[in-house]
């Protein structure tokens, strides 16, 4: 009852404050964060506490959850039954725990999130893994403490043999901190224990490729190391997890079809699938066909089927960047240290295990010291009262009562009252002969066992070579091989991982716009049609270059000036066939009056590989691929231009091959690659053509001995021919060259030149924006020195700028459909090799 004289006047800020520390260090302590010794927290402690008291030992009968769980609320845990249930329910998880500490039976949920079955349906008894958490729990080594309402007596840790915090984990959210310990390897955390243990000093190194990594109970991969570390040196980290996907072929339909086998820790199986539906519906992902779930009792398998032709990395990756199948795990190795909470590093929780098992080797080697020095004091006494048989006999009987027996004996022999009464309690048989020699042979044991403790107890080595002993056996009963795979990992998904490696046609105007479209927009047609619309631009402009290249390719955009600038395909924009693009200066950064003249696909950038360089002057140069391996985005100078001369074309090399440089005029020239040395980036470069009067430089082909083609030449005015490359000797770099076509008022100047043989196809684009797709097959095979046949027909005034080359896998079934079918070719060398 509240009176004036029991009446207390605070000030409410100081009673919040010290009210809400109250409960944030109970929460902190009591409930949300685990020992750093055993890796409990006080729920999952006295659940294994309450099994250990009911006997529900591995080898023993199951009993029902409900039975554990009204022990554990009744004795141990102030708090709801279903709290304490869905922590047995997740010890009995294998795709929640590394290795389960209880053995259950009935169902206890799903990777699906199903909830287990209620207590009433289920049955439990500790793990065999578990009991090794309990050992030597009578023998005193660690302290007790009382339970909620002073009744009972429960333990405030778990002797624990091997290192629980690492193995299995812990989650939980407290009062302003959060701990979050992923499962690692039994067996790798020991070895890292073990070696530790022979030298405390051990480098960080050494010690985490004894620990790689956590490792997941659904296994599946972690990508890269540089989270892992940095979680193991600080406390805090985050590792990126990856599901185990592997592409299978369907036999019945030749289809390809992606199957998940491993799933990243903690990843709801059912909401992952729905997710992967829900992309497919809105069209996030397309290419998926089907998508059903085949997991059994043997495992986890989700089968992603495809649709025809597309590529199944394409989709991993997609499902990558917008499922969980690859997900973060962030590291906070946060527990309580002496009843605060730190963040630890790897090797403080490793040290501090060893700490405490220390703390237990030594209380269990005091207790079992105790024990032996009292039973040596007993046999002791029987060895006295054996030494002296008849006499003690002879008291015992001429005594009156046990009491008068046991002074006279203590009087006679110098015995306590303890050996006194052991002796009265003997049994006759142990006073036969081999029943003597047992109790001296027990004795010498004794002694042994005492000299022993107290040998352990006074040295510090021997302690820990018991606990290695004790974590080896660990080991080898339980260990077992690593599930979850590291692997090296270059970094964040790209944009690029996520977009179809295909060929695309890139078309670059005359006044600077570029664009990128399907091959498949463009329908094959025989010599001499119309052509279709590839490009409509605007008035007085005029397509100048189209070129294949895969989305995936690098493309080094070479301008009048020699600088060199870096785009990937998949950056230009995709517009429709009749449709200009987007103006490259927007998506370079050009100087002003800077022209676009030459364009290089290149797949990746290697060792070995050259560019070759040819003007308009008849200028080469050949300088290494690697040099151009990193524009900055303003550009870099790619050669030194003469006043008055200009960029022509650029070709890929192996360094072993011959040049191939065509002009106006129609005159070619070959030579060997090796005439012009390669040279640095900023070089001029040397002659590789002399020209007479106003002839240009128009095209150059790198060739070889065993290259199977011809070269086409095209002209203006739409002629051209396929002439054999053996009709082009090989000269001195610098001379005049042969005639390659004759050039009349009939079919113009020559345009371009093309290296290419039957399985191409030409493409020829007029400065009306026309594109004519042609078999190289229907052009005729004739001599250098002839005028050429009609490649295409022109519009009058209309004129062909630019010409270039596909690669086809004829498609034919007789339809219309099949005319205008995707081409699939244009990839490899060939994709790299056009301009």
């Amino acid at each position: 009852m509240l009176t004036e004289q029991n009446k207390k006047t605070v000030n409410i800020e100081d009673e919040l404050r010290k009210s809400y520390m109250d409960y944030a260090m109970s929460v902190i302590i009591g409930r949300a964060l685990p020992d750093v010794r055993d890796g409990l927290k006080p729920v999952h402690r006295r659940v294994l506490y309450a099994m250990h008291e009911l006997g529900n030992a591995y080898n023993k009968p199951y009993k029902k959850s409900a039975r554990v769980v009204g022990d554990v609320i009744g004795k141990y845990h102030p708090h709801g039954d279903s709290a304490v249930y869905d922590t047995i329910v997740r010890l009995a998880q294998d795709f929640a725990m590394r290795y389960p500490l209880v053995d259950g039976q009935g169902n206890f949920g799903s990777l699906d999130g199903d909830s287990a079955a209620a207590m009433r349906y289920t049955e439990v008894r500790m793990d065999k893994l578990a009991h090794e958490l309990l050992a030597d729990l009578e023998k005193e080594t660690v302290d007790f403490g009382p339970n909620y309402d002073d009744s009972l007596q429960e333990p405030l840790v778990l002797p624990c043999k091997f290192p629980n915090l690492l193995v299995n984990g812990s989650e939980g959210i407290a009062v302003g901190m959060a701990t979050k310990i992923p499962p690692h390897n039994l067996g790798e955390v020991i070895d890292g224990l073990v070696a530790i243990i022979d030298d405390p000093t051990l480098d960080d190194e050494d010690l985490f490729r004894l620990i790689p990594g956590p490792d997941f109970p659904t296994a599946g991969f972690i990508l890269g190391r540089e989270g892992i570390r940095k979680a193991y040196e600080t406390g805090r980290g985050i590792v990126q997890m990856r599901a185990r996907a592997l592409v299978e072929k369907d036999r019945r339909t030749s289809r390809e079809k992606i199957v998940v086998t491993e799933i990243p820790y903690q990843v709801n199986k059912a909401r992952l699938i729905e997710k992967i539906a829900e992309l497919v519906k809105s069209r996030k992902i397309e290419g998926i066909s089907d998508l059903r779930d085949e997991s059994d009792r043997e495992g986890i398998r989700v089968v992603v089927e495809l649709k025809k032709d597309v590529i199944p990395e394409v989709i991993l990756n997609q499902l990558y960047k917008m499922t969980a199948m690859q997900s973060s795990f962030g590291i906070i190795m946060l527990a309580i240290v002496n009843g605060q909470p730190r963040v630890l590093s790897l090797r403080a929780v490793l040290e501090h295990f060893i700490e405490h098992r220390k703390e237990i080797v030594t209380r269990r080697c005091i207790f079992e010291l105790r024990k032996a020095e009292e039973k040596a004091h007993i046999l002791e006494g029987f060895k006295i009262a054996l030494e002296n048989l008849d006499e003690v006999i002879a008291i015992i009987k001429q005594s009156a009562n046990p009491r008068e027996a046991k002074q006279r004996l203590m009087e006679r022999f110098a015995l306590s009252e303890i050996q006194a009464q052991a002796i009265l309690d003997m049994r006759l048989h142990r006073l036969t002969g081999m029943e003597r020699d047992k109790i001296m042979a027990e004795y010498r044991e004794i002694l042994a066992l005492i000299n022993r403790l107290k040998e352990i107890l006074a040295s510090e080595v021997e302690i820990l070579k018991i606990i290695k002993s004790e974590l080896s056996e660990i080991r080898e009963k339980f260990a077992d091989p690593r599930r979850t795979e590291i692997v090296d990992h270059r970094g964040d998904l790209s944009l690029e991982d996520l977009i179809v490696d295909e060929d695309m046609v890139v078309t670059v105007s005359h006044s600077g716009y570029i664009k990128r479209n399907a091959v498949s927009l463009y329908r094959s047609q025989r010599r001499g049609g119309k052509g279709v619309t590839g490009m409509r631009p605007k008035e007085e402009d005029f397509v100048e270059q189209l070129f294949i290249a895969s989305t995936h390719s690098f493309v080094l955009v070479f301008t009048d000036a020699g600088k060199v600038y870096w785009l990937k395909v998949h950056e230009i924009p995709q517009g429709g066939r009749a449709s200009r693009g987007k103006a490259i200066v927007n998506l370079l950064q050009l100087q002003s009056g800077e022209n676009v003249t030459s364009i290089l696909p290149v797949r990746e950038f290697t060792e070995g590989r050259y560019i070759i360089f040819a003007t308009q002057n008849g200028i080469v140069k050949k300088t290494d691929l690697m040099a151009y391996a990193n524009p900055r985005s303003g550009g870099i100078i790619a050669l030194t231009i003469d006043e008055g001369d200009r960029l022509v074309s650029t070709r890929l090399s192996d360094g072993e091959m011959d040049v191939l440089l065509a002009s106006q005029n129609g005159k070619a020239i070959r030579f060997p690659e090796k005439d012009a040395r390669a040279m640095g980036r900023t070089s001029r470069g040397v002659r590789g053509m002399a020209l007479e009067g106003d002839d240009q430089v128009i095209g150059m082909e790198v060739v070889s001995d065993t290259t199977a083609a011809t070269l086409v030449t095209v002209t203006e005015h739409g002629y051209g021919k396929r002439t054999n490359l053996d009709e082009y000797r090989q000269q001195g770099r610098g001379g005049k060259g042969i005639i390659t076509i004759k050039t009349s008022e009939r079919n113009g100047k020559v345009v371009d030149i093309k290296l290419i043989n039957d399985d191409f196809d030409l493409m020829f684009i007029t400065d009306g924006g026309k594109v004519l797709r042609t078999r190289v097959a229907d052009l005729s095979v004739i001599g250098r020195n002839t005028q050429g046949v009609r490649l295409m027909v022109l519009e009058p005034g209309e004129r062909i700028v630019a010409v270039a080359k596909l690669a086809e896998k004829e498609e034919d079934n007789g339809t219309a459909e099949a005319e205008e079918a995707a081409l699939e070719g244009g990839t490899g060398e060939g994709a790299q090799d056009v301009e």
